[in-house]
């Protein structure tokens, strides 16, 4: 099924042919696909996406015993506002990587993928936002198809029908993906590069420091 097949060209910028979805779509997993993040802990919406990924809604102090349990050694927040109070266990790294998805651009997305990889050598990960959709979803789907080599049209079955929230929170990620060069993405992962494009912010920011270097 194509990409225009599964998300007509209407819904493109509403995801209006979505229905709201449930925190799990099916609580049995008898008809989750097996390959899709699977629900670790309901209550904070706690998936696992591969050995050594997680993904999930906030989190407080309730969820230690379970990050220690997983072996989590790195949680990397995607909200704006810094809150570490509920996690002051030495022994776990935590990032803030702020984005909107509404604002979201390449820079963005290759930072989060960057220090997921990075962290992911370090020992299990736990990526999260507010209410673990939107701004976890997208960056979860682009780790599928950048990293993890799954189809556009597989990350995002997963993403807008894995039972992650209200698929009205979708829409801008979904816009994203549609647009985004996967391989120059993942040619840009791979060497390093800040953006896809030499004209990116932090593109123009690299050259300008080096072109200073006496």
């Amino acid at each position: 099924m194509s990409l225009l097949r599964l998300i007509p060209a209407m819904c493109l910028s509403l995801v209006a042919c979505l229905n709201p979805i449930p925190v799990f779509a099916d609580d049995s997993g008898s008809t989750r696909p097996m390959e899709w993040a699977q629900p670790v802990e309901a209550q904070y919406k706690l998936f696992q996406m591969s050995p050594t990924l997680y993904r999930s809604a906030l989190l407080d102090r309730g969820t230690v015993p379970t990050l220690e349990k997983l072996k989590v050694a790195t949680v990397i927040s995607f909200l704006p506002e810094p809150d570490s109070r509920w996690l002051s266990k030495p022994d776990i790294a935590q990032i803030q990587l702020p984005f909107r998805t509404s604002h979201v651009d390449d820079a963005d997305v290759l930072k989060a993928l960057r220090a997921i990889q990075s962290a992911e050598a370090r020992g299990p990960v736990l990526m999260h936002c507010k209410h673990g959709s939107d701004r976890t979803g997208l960056m979860a789907a682009m780790y599928r198809v950048v990293v993890q080599g799954w189809s556009k049209e597989d990350a995002l079955n997963e993403m807008t029908q894995g039972g992650f929230g209200d698929s009205t929170r979708f829409k801008d990620g979904v816009r994203y993906m549609m647009r985004a060069d996967v391989d120059k993405l993942r040619t840009a992962l791979t060497n390093g590069d800040c953006s896809t494009s030499p004209f990116a912010a932090c593109s123009m920011k690299s050259w300008f420091q080096s072109a200073n270097l006496p």
